[in-house]
């Protein structure tokens, strides 16, 4: 034989049964019942089999050695070309489950997106957040890219691979945690009844990522998204870096959206020429909407002005800073003003009311705010300025920059008080109610953050 090596493999079979006596008997059974007459044998015990026999359990390293034993012997019976075959079978069968359940992975996917997003967030100026937008980013690009490179080779006659279902995957997830943090910051920092309609629209994309799952695939619909989110981003990021902000700092972002989109589609055309000519002009197109839309809504007030947000605000019947910390003096509000009740401050005939607020800025971000107090004439229809009054934040403190202002023309009737930048964008609203009383209403005091 030679160099031959004998191959062992496992072999599993009943065990062969015992011949039979001339009794009838088998084994050992007959051994014992078929003596000599002149010596009878001694009574046979027959067991009661209704009734098992209760043997002692080893002990547990007993039980982990013996499975190791037995694990052992069957993986050096197994030959490696057995071993190959399981893995390729293992294999086919991962990529065909993967492919059955693409809905519900891909379900699962923005879910833990969104999961991630809230978890890893806490400011929007911190090196983990921007790495994770960054890493979203180049996900989202790298996935489409390849794609559109598979998809050139396809029109060429060569086969698809097998985890090409996995690209719109990734795409999915990428875009998904992009729109789930977007919508994490911007509902920090926006005030639904002026920001609305840029709220709904990211909450509509979010949702939409998953309805709209089979587009992925489609070069068009993924580029027009990838456009929106990184314009969203450079909206985020620049002010962080200039530490500026204001409608010359969104005017650059723009541009620099557009010169990285710039980037992204040439790499694209290198990889399929033929396919980028039959969806540039709709690209193009697609991406001018997004681009004019998000400049109407933050010339029209409606873009959030992030990186700022709004941490805490509330009115009350005093403030005075003591040492390093704020203490306000308050009444106690139903439970139902958390879920968005509107808060009742009792006033006395000339007793003045304080506006608290607390302003997140970036790092080194320094930028003048302005609190206006607002009146709702019932007459005619419509909020009147009372009072307005502007001061300087720096940013940096984790809990915003705090400042309070006063006013002293309290009335009966329905308030609101405004944070707001220069140019009029509002970083955040308290909305109350005021009602005359002819004694000072019942307060208490209150460490603010």
């Amino acid at each position: 034989m030679g160099n031959d090596i004998e191959r062992i493999e496992p072999r599993f079979s009943d065990p062969p049964e015992r011949p039979a006596d001339a009794d009838g008997l088998i084994g050992d059974t007959a051994a014992a019942g078929a003596l000599d007459p002149a010596h009878p044998a001694a009574p046979v015990v027959v067991p009661d089999t209704d009734r098992p026999a209760i043997l002692p359990k080893p002990p547990l390293r007993e039980r982990v050695a013996k499975a190791a034993a037995d694990a052992l012997a069957v993986s050096r019976n197994t030959t490696v070309l057995q071993f190959h075959q399981s893995a390729l079978a293992l294999k086919s069968s991962a990529t065909g489950w993967m492919s059955q359940h693409e809905r519900a992975l891909s379900m699962a996917a923005m879910v833990g997106g969104f999961a991630f997003d809230n978890y890893a967030f806490r400011r929007i100026d911190l090196p983990n957040t921007q790495a994770v937008f960054v890493g979203y980013l180049v996900l989202a690009s790298l996935a489409m890219v390849i794609q559109h490179h598979l998809a050139a080779r396809a029109a060429t006659g060569k086969p698809w691979p097998k985890w090409r279902t996995l690209l719109p995957m990734a795409t999915q997830f990428a875009l998904g945690g992009l729109w789930s943090a977007f919508l994490v910051f911007y509902s920090r920092s926006a005030v639904p009844g002026a920001s609305w309609p840029f709220l709904l629209l990211l909450t509509a994309i979010l949702v939409g990522n998953e309805v709209f799952k089979r587009y992925h695939s489609r070069l068009v619909f993924t580029a027009i998204l990838f456009f929106f989110a990184l314009f969203s981003y450079t909206i985020v990021t620049l002010p962080i870096l200039t530490h500026t902000i204001g409608i010359i700092t969104f005017f650059f972002s723009g541009m620099i959206a557009l010169t990285l989109f710039w980037v992204f589609c040439r790499l694209l055309r290198r990889m399929g020429l033929e396919q980028w000519q039959g969806a540039r002009y709709k690209i193009i197109g697609g991406v001018a909407l997004v681009f004019l839309a998000l400049n109407a809504f933050y010339l029209s007030g409606i873009l959030p002005p992030l990186p700022l947000a709004m941490a805490d605000g509330g009115i009350y019947h005093s403030v005075a800073k003591q040492g390093d910390e704020y203490q306000a003096v308050g009444e106690e509000q139903s439970w139902l003003t958390r879920f968005g009740a509107t808060p009742v401050l009792h006033v006395t005939a000339g007793e003045s009311l304080y506006f608290y607020s607390a302003v997140f800025a970036p790092i080194r971000l320094s930028t003048r705010v302005i609190h206006r107090w607002q009146h709702y004439d019932t007459q005619r229809k419509a909020w009147r300025t009372v009072s307005k009054l502007g001061f300087t934040i720096n940013g940096g403190r984790d809990g915003g920059y705090r400042g309070y202002s006063i006013t002293h023309h309290v009335v009966p009737g329905d308030w609101r008080a405004d944070v707001e930048l220069p140019d009029g964008h509002i970083i955040g609203r308290v909305r109350f109610r005021v009602e005359a009383v002819p004694q000072p209403a019942a307060t208490q005091t209150k460490t603010l953050s």
